[in-house]
């Protein structure tokens, strides 16, 4: 069949011509909004008045802030914000809540983040971990046989890092409510309010408060994905900490102290939030 000759070709129809476009922009012109040139100045004048004092007000507030004294390495005001989100996240959060759990399938190695107390050599079958009560006094000595006598438990959680990045991994080991009765005869409330612990060489630390620590997701892991930890994982143990940030998930215990007093920690010594819930 022919080509109808009525009308222009598809291609043709396509192609807008130069007297088409000055109307469409002669149109589009007439529909803009405009305004005279003393109402342009007093806008523009009022742009310049309104983006110099947003300017003046930041360069204010920065030097107020500098001047600021600091808390623990964080600006007074910013102290108080944490303490103020810890407050309310105290109020809202319920000390048995759990974290998400996974099925194990969807674990996987964890990459090791950071190496504080993790500096000297440790012979794993001579480590032993110290346990001080509220006076500071010892009131145990546990080997890894100790704490894999207790009833073991695996957790696949997803282990948060407060740089932004997560993971699912799989723990092992002792619940910390477990050793808690094995030293203090307790399971719930106790008189120790708090829990501090250390590495070996005292240069890394945190502390935590109790009712956190006596969550039952809150272990004493001696594993990491089905396998013993290795040393830049925190052997022998380690803690992992679900309802908070990996910052508390100290490695390579050497030192576990029960106290009545909010005990220091490293982050938080350095301007980060103390409690670090999630």
């Amino acid at each position: 069949m022919a080509e109808s000759s009525k009308g222009p070709k598809r291609s043709e129809r396509l192609v807008e011509t130069d007297e088409e476009r000055a109307r469409r922009y002669a149109a589009l012109e007439a529909e803009a909004p405009t305004i005279d040139a003393e109402e342009y100045r007093r806008r523009t004048r009022r742009s310049f008045l309104t983006g110099g004092a947003a300017a003046v007000a930041g360069l204010a507030g920065w030097r107020w802030l500098g001047n600021r004294p600091e808390d623990n390495r964080a600006i007074d005001v910013l102290r108080k914000g944490h303490e103020f989100n810890e407050a309310l996240w105290r109020g809202l959060s319920r000390q048995q809540a759990t974290a998400p759990t996974f099925d194990r399938s969807r674990s996987s190695m964890m990459r090791v983040n950071g190496r504080h107390g993790l500096d000297d050599e440790i012979d794993v079958a001579t480590w032993e971990l110290s346990v001080l009560g509220l006076d500071g006094e010892p009131i145990g000595r546990n080997t890894m046989d100790d704490i894999k006598a207790l009833p073991k438990n695996e957790l696949t959680v997803e282990h948060k890092c407060v740089e932004g990045w997560s993971h699912i991994v799989t723990w092992g080991g002792a619940r910390f409510s477990d050793f808690a009765a094995l030293h203090l005869g307790v399971t719930g409330d106790n008189a120790a309010g708090f829990v501090s612990l250390e590495t070996p060489d005292g240069r890394y630390y945190v502390g935590l408060d109790m009712a956190s620590m006596m969550n039952s997701q809150m272990l004493l892991a001696y594993e990491l994905q089905g396998e013993p930890l290795t040393s830049d994982h925190g052997a022998p143990l380690r803690l992992a900490t679900p309802n908070k940030y990996g910052i508390k998930c100290i490695k390579r215990i050497g030192t576990i102290r029960f106290t009545d007093e909010q005990p220091t920690d490293y982050w938080y010594e350095r301007g980060y939030d103390w409690y670090a819930q999630l």
